[in-house]
């Protein structure tokens, strides 16, 4: 008797000891999981380096298939770690700035600038501005905030000093119905010439019809016919006046304060072609005593921008770029004296396009990020050595960082966790880091996340292509699995651990059962102006081959891969490069085309994005272009297709061009051949960064669906 009892007990014991262990297992990742990522940024440290503020980015779930973007405001103390929300409810809220004696945030809220009392007290708005309010950005001595507002042509008084692009017209000819002070003639069909014109100008003013004379008349999501100006504004904290310190036929943004705050420095150009010609910008210097603009910062042949006064006013920080090579030239970081002169490049030598810059508290680095190699770096260049080090590297993603005296505030992303802030802090010779939120934590605790593996490998160019696979998710020795051979757009984006967009859409192909590699083929960035050049007149041959290597490599080195199973895909730039695979190689049980272009010299014609065509071919009429756009254009072997392929566009995607994805998809069904087209409304180019979250959720699923028809898993 008492055997059995023991022989119970054990029984029961290792009964409950599967129930625990089966507790603990981690589920897979879900496509719903979308919703539950947070994200972190437009973080602000107070001066006295004690506390700071960041913005919280979260999706919230309303009602069935019905979901919210949602930002509001944090405060974290950087002693002790402790968070606290300052701001609630169903309006959005960015931006923030903290004053300098630490008292008020200034924020963005519903296009307006609000003021948020630290001591206690509900957020009010602070501004009131017809055109809107955004950037704002505190005096030296916190009387004032600087901030930005876009005022349409119509409502700037003169003439702009460019040639009017109406064929045949002048500035002035008729009346103009969309100012603030409508025109006293009435307009009539059957009247005089003036009296014609200003009825044709009513018209036009309702965009019915919508008259266009620019050339860039292309938004995201719509035509933009109309002009539209940034200027800049203050506002006095003692009485809430308003004053317009910039005006007139010309943009001034990213606007810094002198340190005596005497005057401003400010991204500009004087237009002396249309705005959309122009391809350069310069500084510009604001006297704030007699709002007087003067150019202060101009270099041939490039554009320079982004002012940063180094701390004790004796130094200009810039950004800028030869604009000779647009597509492939790396964005620069340069320093200037306060009197504008003796100009220095700084970065030109690390051969990365660096960007976010600013000035350590004490003036003697600059740290600013870069693309690099799959992460995004931060970087920290010494002014007395000129030697720029990595500050926080690896296959991370820094995708926003704030400093104060020895404090680094950073937001990161790296495959364990999409994103978090941390503080990086220099203790004598010591230096700590730790996490500061854990947004994402308590729903990845209990899920199986696939880390990548790297390679690397030389083509015959002498192409270095990084590439990376991941595993599917509980994986079983000696099976096979089908893969999906992931691309990236751009052209010149860049893919790795560090990239936050395709973190989850990674990690649920894996949950599926697939396999997942992916590369950065010859063109991308974060590898150099050579590397990026090197899809020079070759979207086609030379990046397809780059990545089909990586999948022939990847499946040489991991036994797993089912080579009679794979999968394609990609979207933009790489929606183009999925439709050039398939019709010149059919090794893809199926395929998946997003938002992409797919014949060149229409895309020219088309997109927003037009001078991707100009900046890597030429222009079709200038001599042999024609030849080489239609060489590469996928459109031309569409008889020469195969693997079944789904087409996917937005209805209102004006970067690539709707129009690109229907004449695929009619010349391939023309052609019999195993085709779907998945048309999304109201939805631009970013549907999968930022559209409607159940219509993100449905391309994901859209995309599983898909190559779920034509790939066996294994049992």
């Amino acid at each position: 008797m008492i055997k059995r009892k023991n022989h119970l007990l054990l029984l029961l014991g290792l009964f409950l000891l599967n129930l625990s262990a089966l507790a603990q297992e981690k589920t897979l990742i879900k496509t719903s999981d979308l919703t539950k990522i947070v994200t972190t940024g437009g973080q602000d440290i107070s001066n006295d380096g004690k506390w700071a503020v960041f913005v919280k980015n979260s999706i919230q779930h309303k009602s069935e298939n019905q979901y919210n973007y949602q930002s509001h405001l944090w405060w974290v103390d950087l002693s002790t770690g402790e968070l606290k929300q300052l701001t609630h409810g169903d309006k959005n809220d960015s931006q923030p700035a903290i004053s300098p004696d630490g008292k008020h945030i200034a924020f963005v809220r519903s296009n307006q600038i609000w003021l948020l009392p630290i001591a206690g007290g509900e957020a009010f708005a602070l501004t009131e501005h017809p055109n809107g309010a955004s950037a704002p950005s505190w005096s030296p001595d916190g009387s004032q905030i600087l901030f930005s507002s876009t005022i349409p042509m119509w409502d700037l008084e003169g003439k702009p000093t460019w040639p009017y692009e109406r064929p045949g017209r002048k500035y002035g000819d008729e009346p103009n119905y969309k100012a603030k002070e409508k025109p006293s003639i009435k307009g009539n069909p059957d009247g005089t010439l003036e009296e014609v014109r200003a009825w044709l100008a009513e018209n036009a003013a309702k965009n019915d019809p919508t008259v266009i004379d620019r050339l860039n008349f292309l938004g995201e999501k719509s035509l933009s016919p109309d002009l539209y100006f940034s200027h800049l504004f203050s506002i006095r904290l003692s009485d809430r006046e308003q004053i317009q310190l910039t005006d007139g036929f010309q943009n001034y943004y990213s606007a810094t304060w002198a340190p005596d705050g005497s005057h401003l420095l400010a991204t500009s150009v004087k237009y002396e072609e249309h705005p959309d010609r122009t391809m350069h910008t310069d500084i510009y210097k604001i006297n704030l005593s007699d709002k007087k603009a003067s150019l202060f910062l101009h270099i041939t042949n490039h554009r320079v921008g982004n002012p940063v006064y180094s701390p004790d006013g004796k130094l200009v920080l810039f950004g800028g770029q030869d604009i000779r090579e647009s597509s492939y030239n790396q964005s620069m970081l340069g320093v200037v004296s306060a009197e504008g002169t003796n100009t220095q490049w700084i970065t030109e030598e690390l051969d990365r396009s660096a960007g976010s810059h600013t000035w350590s508290p004490d003036g003697q680095s600059v740290y600013f990020t870069a693309a690099n190699q799959g992460g995004f770096t931060l970087y920290q260049y010494n002014v007395k050595t000129a030697e720029i080090n990595e500050t926080i590297s690896g296959p991370v993603g820094v995708t926003d960082f704030a400093l104060a005296n020895d404090k680094i505030l950073y937001t990161l992303t790296k495959v364990a966790n999409p994103s978090e802030l941390y503080l990086r802090e220099i203790k004598g010779k010591k230096v700590e880091t730790k996490q500061l939120t854990k947004f994402n934590e308590s729903w990845l605790a209990n899920r199986l996340i696939v880390e990548p593996t790297a390679h690397r490998y030389t083509t015959v160019e002498g192409y270095e292509i990084d590439y990376w696979v991941m595993e599917p998710a509980k994986r079983q020795e000696g099976v096979k699995y089908p893969t999906v051979l992931q691309m990236h757009g751009g052209p010149s984006a860049m893919w790795g651990p560090g990239e936050f967009s395709m973190w989850h859409e990674f990690q649920l192909m894996a949950a599926w059962g697939y396999g997942v590699v992916y590369a950065n083929p010859r063109g991308s960035g974060g590898y150099g102006k050579n590397f990026q050049r090197g899809n020079y007149r070759n979207w086609g041959d030379g990046p397809a081959a780059d990545v089909l290597e990586a999948l022939d490599l990847a499946t040489e080195q991991y036994s797993w891969i089912d080579r009679n199973q794979y999968v394609l895909t990609g979207g933009s730039y790489a929606g183009y490069l999925t439709a050039w695979i398939v019709g010149h190689d059919h090794r893809f049980k199926a395929a998946y085309a997003q938002r992409g272009v797919y014949e060149l010299t229409f895309f020219m014609g088309e997109g927003n994005a037009w001078r991707l065509v100009p900046n890597h071919f030429g222009y079709p009429w200038e001599d042999g272009v024609k030849e080489i756009l239609d060489y590469n254009s996928p459109q031309n072997y569409v008889q020469d297709i195969r693997t079944p392929l789904l087409i996917q566009h937005g209805s209102v995607d004006y970067r690539t061009g709707v129009r690109q994805s229907e004449l695929l998809y009619k010349s391939l069904k023309i052609l019999g051949k195993e085709t779907e087209y998945v048309r999304y409304p109201d939805e631009g180019h970013e549907l999968s960064r930022s559209g409607a979250i159940h219509r993100r959720m449905d391309r994901l699923n859209r995309i599983i669906e898909f190559f779920e028809r034509y790939v066996k898993h294994p049992n």
